[in-house]
């Protein structure tokens, strides 16, 4: 394709993956009701400073920066619409490193946003924003890998960040699909409206099989939130280093009762077995001391920082050793080992999974990766509104459809970009 466009290398990409469905010389595929295409696309930033510090994986984080992404679109029926989303561009997670400064990471996904807005705004096919997905995914990956030669980054935008700052563009457009037909966009899955069944999208224990009854038929009306204690966070007033004079709570019995809480995320170190031990443990003591009457759950969170799974093995006894009720109250393990599942040694969770489901994260990045949790014994995923909305609408049809575990962790989620997941 030397010298052609990549507008018309989507449109040739496209054509081809037409031709290949319905054959060479046919006419072409009707195009589904829930069709829509691309006129224009707008991009912008918010830039937001944390309250406090939170560390992510070791790394103190004090900002956040938000894109935003409007779409216009037309509908099958020639109805324009404006489709809108908003996502963190959670540089430190989803670009980790020890050799790039934040700065750079965070300058590496904006430029990479650029990009992607550009290949949206000239795509010229008209389908299903689940389906631009699987047209575009290829194109934003090599525009990632233009990107880090462009930047002469040491170390390229991985997948993940590809994702997370393609996400908005496919909310967006998710967004554009519902509103072009009057409805959530979560009601826009059935195979009439997308073109295709589920196996196009997850493969042949997919066939036949309708994305729609895998998704709620409504957004829930409650979702129990889990407060995020990270590892600096203080637990008890006199963990407090600093008061901050602005009407909110600081050590975790005050947000306990501010916000009447009832889950909480336990940020772990994976590092120091004897200091995760004593911090869940006073965690839970904080928490059951502040509302004793409440059935409390946790998620322990390891950052994937264990070194192998006797490590989960071992944290887990000695919590029920210590701790019956706390041992009990632990809803799932997520992300023990390094997000890489290829990684030598490769960790078995197959022990582990016998005691508490183990949720793969932000190794969860297509099916292959799914397949190869599944094999490693991680028995859940978490899924994320900042890997796109279409990762999240197939994810959580596999996860059903295999009997996993699921839960959904949009940490770092603020305003629009909050509201993904419910209808999940």
């Amino acid at each position: 394709m030397k010298g052609m466009s990549r507008r018309r290398a989507i449109a040739v990409a496209a054509g081809a993956t037409l031709g290949a469905t319905t054959g060479v010389g046919r006419a072409r595929a009707a195009v589904p009701a829930g069709a829509i295409r691309v006129e224009r696309v707008r991009t912008s930033f918010q830039e937001h400073r944390y309250r406090t510090p939170y560390k992510f994986g070791g790394v103190p984080v004090d900002r956040a920066t938000i894109l935003d992404v409007e779409v216009d679109t037309v509908g099958a029926d020639n109805r324009r619409v404006t489709g809108f989303a908003s996502m963190p561009l959670g540089n430190v997670w989803s670009f980790p490193t020890r050799t790039l400064p934040y700065d750079v990471t965070l300058g590496a996904m904006k430029g990479l946003a650029s990009r992607i807005e550009g290949i949206v705004a000239g795509c010229t096919e008209v389908a299903h924003p689940l389906e631009l997905a699987r047209i575009l995914e290829p194109e934003f990956a090599k525009a990632a890998a233009e990107e880090s030669a462009a930047r002469g980054l040491a170390e390229p935008i991985p997948p993940l960040a590809v994702l997370v700052t393609a996400s908005a563009f496919d909310a967006a457009l998710h967004d554009a699909g519902g509103k072009a037909l009057g409805r959530s966009a979560f009601l826009t899955l059935t195979p009439d409206l997308i073109g295709h069944d589920l196996s196009r999208y997850l493969g042949d224990d997919f066939k036949h099989e309708n994305l729609q009854d895998s998704i709620r038929p409504a957004p829930a009306p409650r979702v129990p939130l889990f407060h995020s204690v990270g590892g600096a966070d203080p637990v008890r007033e006199s963990e407090i280093k600093e008061k901050l004079d602005d009407g909110l709570p600081q050590a975790l019995a005050d947000w306990i009762r501010f916000n009447d809480l009832i889950r909480i995320k336990i940020k772990l170190q994976g590092e120091d077995l004897g200091w995760d031990i004593e911090r869940t443990l006073a965690i839970d003591g904080e928490a059951r001391a502040t509302k004793p009457d409440t059935e409390w759950k946790y998620c322990a969170d390891f950052n994937e920082r264990c070194p192998n799974v006797e490590y989960v093995l071992e944290y887990l006894r000695k919590i029920e050793e210590k701790s019956p009720a706390c041992f009990a109250a632990i809803k799932y393990v997520e992300k023990p080992k390094s997000r890489n599942l290829r990684a030598l040694p490769r960790v078995d969770m197959h022990a582990a999974n016998k005691l508490r489901p183990i949720v793969v994260d932000e190794g969860l990045v297509d099916l292959e990766s799914l397949l190869e949790a599944r094999a490693l014994g991680y028995t859940g995923l978490a899924l994320k509104a900042c890997k796109g909305q279409s990762h999240s609408v197939l994810f959580a049809a596999a996860a059903r459809k295999y009997g996993m575990f699921l839960t959904v962790q949009d940490l770092t989620c603020l305003g629009a970009a909050l509201v993904h997941s419910a209808g999940i």
